[in-house]
C-alpha cells in the first residue's frame, strides 16, 4: 500500500526544486531504462513534468508520477547540488 504521506514529502520537495535541472532514470521494465537530463518545469496534483532537449531544435516534455519515485521506478537527482530526490 502508498503511503500517503511519503507521497506528499515526495511532492513537496519535487514542488520546491521547479527550475532546477535534474538527471533523471527511469525504469521500463525488462532490463529498458533510460538516463536524461532535463528540467522541472510543472508540477501537479497526481505528477510533474520535465522538459528534456532532445536536440538544439526539439524539446520533450516527459510526466511522472509521484509514486514512480517512491516506487523508485524513476530517481531524481538534483544536479546543482547532487541530491537525490527520495523519501527517508
Amino acid at each position: 500500500m502508498i503511503d500517503a504521506e511519503a507521497l506528499e514529502k515526495i511532492r513537496k520537495v519535487v514542488e520546491s526544486n521547479v527550475g532546477q535541472k535534474v538527471r533523471l532514470k527511469a525504469n521500463r521494465g525488462r532490463k529498458k531504462s533510460y538516463i536524461k537530463e532535463g528540467i522541472i518545469c510543472d508540477t501537479y496534483v497526481n505528477l510533474f513534468t520535465v522538459r528534456v532537449d532532445i536536440d538544439s531544435k526539439s524539446v520533450q516534455t516527459l510526466s511522472y508520477t509521484y509514486s514512480d519515485v517512491l516506487t523508485s521506478n524513476v530517481e531524481l537527482i538534483v544536479c546543482s547540488n547532487n541530491q537525490k530526490i527520495c523519501v527517508g
